[in-house]
């Protein structure tokens, strides 16, 4: 038997082993086993219903799985759950927010959930706003902010407490141009730096362009997984959206939905 790699020997930001879920009989998640390494980010693409944002509630430890195991960072998100939530931000596609506050009383607020101090909240939430284009509207309420600024600032939520892992759902979903340049450019930064991000997304371009590596599941079971250079040479394609297509079983009106076109 050959040495293990140093990929297969670090400990993962996220393995998911034979993950299972179902809702009224009905499998959602059947089986799915993955694993993200250390500064990376991971796109989990699939079409509606196949399971995305069931398994990112698992991992996040909304909903409970039928069977399998979440490890962040070698922690059960069952067995030893404080301390993988501890390293971990989850982002959902449509954050709450609480429209009366500022945005730095929006941060004071949520590094208070997280048990940090005011005193190093306070700094951390000033560099947040500024890395992010906020601080100059930190006097104005969450409630006047548009769609691009609230997805930010629940972003800079996210990150406040200075996780390790980041789940997002459809993270770009309604943001301008410019807002979406904002979020990337932050997200690319982040992993740079030894953050790991698995995100949810239908504009395939975004997968394409951004993450290491893809994961493509349907039915709640891993299809392929690989960077965007291997899924094209797998399917013998020029594009994600037709790789996408073919490993999918889509027609192409259906593809073209699903990517968000």
């Amino acid at each position: 038997m050959s040495a293990p790699t140093p990929a297969e020997t670090e400990i993962a930001a996220l393995e998911l082993r034979d993950l299972h879920k179902s809702f009224a009989g009905k499998a959602a998640v059947s089986g799915l086993s993955l694993r993200v390494r250390p500064g990376e980010l991971y796109a989990l693409l699939g079409p509606n219903g196949a399971g995305k944002t069931t398994t990112i509630r698992m991992i996040a430890g909304l909903t409970r799985p039928d069977g399998g195991e979440a490890f962040i960072y070698g922690h059960s998100v069952e067995q030893d759950a404080q301390a993988a939530k501890q390293v971990l931000a989850y982002l959902p596609d449509d954050p709450l927010l609480y429209g009366k506050l500022s945005a730095p009383e929006y941060l004071e607020f949520v590094a208070g959930l997280w048990g940090m101090d005011a005193a190093q909240a306070a700094p951390e939430a000033e560099r947040l706003l500024k890395w992010l284009n906020l601080w100059d509207h930190r006097a104005g309420r969450v409630e006047g902010f548009s769609r691009g600024m609230k997805q930010k600032l629940a972003l800079a939520g996210a990150l406040i407490h200075r996780p390790r892992l980041l789940l997002l759902d459809e993270p770009l979903t309604g943001l301008d141009a410019a807002a979406s340049r904002q979020v990337k450019d932050a997200l690319r930064q982040y992993v740079d730096n030894g953050g790991a991000v698995v995100l949810t997304t239908h504009i395939l371009e975004v997968a394409e362009r951004m993450a290491e590596r893809i994961g493509i599941i349907g039915g709640g079971q891993l299809i392929a997984e690989g960077t965007p250079e291997e899924l094209l040479e797998r399917t013998g394609t020029h594009t994600l959206e037709d790789a996408f297509l073919s490993l999918t079983g889509l027609d192409a009106p259906q593809a073209e939905v699903v990517a968000g076109l």
